[in-house]
């Protein structure tokens, strides 16, 4: 029998789309779908963004998205809304007061676990909407190698296409809670049995505009593993309240979190700074690794984030977004992380909700 341990975890409020419609067009920016043949990145968000001196960070036509459309970027945005009942099914966890008052003014689990490889990693989730996927997978890697030692990469193409409509439509958007539900009940084997189905040797720019969802096949691409004994579980799925002190506390005592957040259209131009939506319209919701947070230079509180674009995308991959205030804790709960328990049968983890200027 297979003697890995089982961690728990929580996830993340799926309803980033709330205020979606309030965001108003701004003068020579596109409007919407209408428009959606048109390219992503556009000069005029970039001349917006960087001759604002409030702005706090920098836009640049990123060569990552150099040859997508709208519609196309649109696509790698699969957080999908869970009705408000269904949430309900899942429980927040928040953290005692002694905790968040002995909590340090900045912190970066990079440096923290130095000695866990997978939190540097910095992957690429390719055309896809996986990203609901990516963040509770890598959290949930994570967390194996600083509670366990287990220096692991868990598979995303396991959770993308086995969980099937239990957790959304694969490549078209999911559900980040109920991806932690499925990590309880099934579990992920590693990448090393079964990688990520994107590793065609593709770079961007210059990939396929979309990808349909892999077939799920259990089986070991390694001949050397078994499928069932190369699984790794959660003990349960829970959400983190949105006190952006308990999103704190969490990753802090846990580790790694999976974050969701709304997407605008200025994000795709993100190069460096503390990211606060300075123009465009909301496209979708987005789910990443939170590692870490801290106080910017110019005395922005910011959250630090690996995101599943690689590192030809913003800040060699990573970014921060704004901490505190409207720009990230504006929901009844966060994502998913999760913790240890003792070592049995199988392991997991959870997130929390970043949903800047809703």
């Amino acid at each position: 029998m297979n003697s890995t341990p089982r961690l728990s975890g929580q996830l993340c409020d799926d309803g980033w789309m709330d205020k979606e419609a309030a965001v108003k067009a701004i003068p020579g920016i596109r409007i919407g779908e209408e428009d959606g043949d048109s390219p992503i990145l556009q000069e005029s968000i970039l001349w917006e963004v960087n001759s604002n001196p409030n702005a706090g960070w920098r836009a640049d036509m990123n060569a990552a998205f150099s040859n997508y459309t709208f519609t196309q970027f649109k696509r790698l945005l699969g957080v999908k809304p869970l009705p408000k009942d269904r949430l309900l099914d899942f429980p927040v966890r928040r953290h005692p007061e002694s905790l968040k008052v002995t909590l340090p003014k900045e912190f970066d689990a990079r440096n923290v676990w130095s000695h866990c490889s997978s939190i540097s990693r910095i992957l690429d989730q390719g055309h896809c909407g996986s990203c609901w996927a990516f963040g509770a997978v890598e959290s949930l890697s994570d967390r194996f190698c600083i509670h366990f030692g287990q220096n692991i990469s868990l598979s995303v193409n396991d959770l993308l296409s086995c969980c099937g409509f239990l957790c959304g439509d694969g490549c078209d958007g999911g559900y980040p809670i109920l991806a932690w539900q499925y990590l309880v009940q099934n579990g992920v084997v590693t990448e090393e049995c079964d990688p990520y189905f994107d590793q065609i040797g593709c770079s961007h720019p210059g990939c396929e505009p979309s990808y349909p969802t892999p077939t799920c096949e259990k089986k070991c691409k390694a001949g050397n593993q078994v499928w069932p004994e190369s699984k790794h579980f959660s003990v349960n799925a829970y959400r983190v309240s949105s006190d952006q002190h308990d999103i704190m506390a969490e990753l802090y005592k846990n580790g790694p979190v999976e974050v969701s957040f709304t997407v605008y259209e200025d994000f795709a131009h993100y190069k460096s700074g503390v990211y606060k939506h300075i123009t465009g319209v909301s496209i979708g919701g987005h789910a990443v690794k939170l590692i870490g947070w801290g106080t910017s230079d110019r005395g922005e509180d910011y959250w630090l984030l690996a995101n599943q674009w690689n590192r030809g995308w913003g800040d060699d991959g990573y970014f921060k977004i704004a901490r505190g205030g409207t720009s990230v804790e504006s929901k009844k709960t966060s994502s998913p992380a999760c913790r240890p328990q003792e070592p049995g049968p199988h392991q997991s983890a959870a997130a929390a909700d970043l949903n800047p200027n809703l």
